[in-house]
């Protein structure tokens, strides 16, 4: 009797055995499950320029942050709240763009990158993970900000290393357990073929769009924690820079009020980024995400947000900038 292929379903995982597009089964017995990424272009030169446009501004993105957490670890004089969330969120841009570059590149140059169900799975806990602490910790330093322009007196009284360090370490909890939560929620979907993720990493929405089944309550979570890890946070900082913007009116001296604004500036302009970029995407109604628009999006707060603010914080800050001039000349004469 000639062999014939069986279309088995065991579970909740769909199995074929038909060759897809790339000229692999889609999934075996095991139940293995395979998905690929989305190309920016199928036009080889094309596709070269986008892979150097985005190693360039991965590698600017990563010298950048380590400068800037190599030279607040390194100078006593920076050793204050401030530069210790700085530190901090320079840390976690470090792996947070270290979780999305390496396998977009590769699949930039190879258009067949494929990756599994459980490696999927974990780039989009990771992401989830240090998004959400980056928001968080983004909070966190706004309420220093506000602390040391409002209550300028009892400043070192109030935000105490002990306080600082529970701060850093509450952002990591937190963005760690809304990632747990989620990443668990949306991989305990079925999935039923292997097929192309319509963006260049895995994030949420274009995962859940591959389950075959019902996906409401997986939207209503993750708009539930898209609530806490933007709504919240901003809110929190829209309310904080509504009284540092009174206390700046009120300091008579224009030495004084440029001094106060130009440690905020940086750092409201890394908000805007942030947060304005993030919100058109987990902050939208589900049913209008748009493939098209959320790669373009997904480009700027994943790999331009990361470039830029070591950029935006070296220029905007005299006392950062004063100190990077000084540790680059004394590598330059090393």
């Amino acid at each position: 009797m000639p062999s014939r292929h069986l279309s088995i379903l065991r579970g909740s995982v769909c199995v074929l055995s038909k060759p897809n597009a790339l000229g692999m089964e889609e999934a075996n017995q095991t139940g293995m499950i395979l998905f690929h990424f989305r190309p920016f272009s199928k036009l080889p030169e094309v596709q070269m320029l986008i892979f150097v446009v985005l190693l360039l501004m991965y590698l600017i993105s990563i010298s950048g942050n380590v400068s800037i957490f190599l030279t607040i670890w390194i100078n006593p004089c920076l050793h204050t709240p401030m530069y210790f969330f700085l530190a901090n969120l320079a840390a976690l841009e470090i792996f947070y763009s270290s979780t999305i570059a390496p396998l977009t590149l590769a699949s930039v140059l190879s258009e067949g990158t494929l990756i599994s169900l459980p490696g999927c799975g974990t780039q989009m806990f990771f992401f989830i993970f240090l998004g959400s602490t980056d928001c968080i910790m983004l909070a966190v330093m706004a309420y220093d900000r506000f602390v040391a322009i409002c209550h300028p007196l009892h400043y070192t009284l109030i935000m105490s290393w002990r306080l600082c360090i529970q701060l850093a370490l509450g952002s990591l909890l937190l963005g760690f357990v809304l990632a747990m939560q989620l990443t668990v929620l949306i991989f305990q979907l079925p999935f039923c073929r292997s097929k192309e993720i319509s963006l260049f990493y895995c994030d949420v929405l274009p995962v859940m769009r591959m389950a075959c089944a019902d996906t409401h309550v997986h939207e209503a979570t993750l708009f539930v924690v898209s609530v806490i890890v933007l709504t919240i946070p901003f809110l929190l900082i829209t309310l904080s820079y509504v009284f540092i913007g009174a206390a700046i009116l009120k300091i008579r001296s224009a030495e004084g009020r440029h001094r106060a604004l130009s440690t905020c500036s940086s750092h409201l302009t890394v908000v805007l980024l942030q947060y304005g970029c993030t919100s058109l995407i987990y902050l939208c109604p589900s049913s209008s995400y748009s493939p098209e628009r959320g790669q373009v999006v997904s480009v700027v707060y994943t790999f331009i947000t990361p470039m830029l603010n070591p950029l935006i914080y070296s220029m905007r800050n005299r006392d950062l900038k004063d100190s990077l001039k000084k540790a680059i000349m004394r590598l330059l004469l090393l």
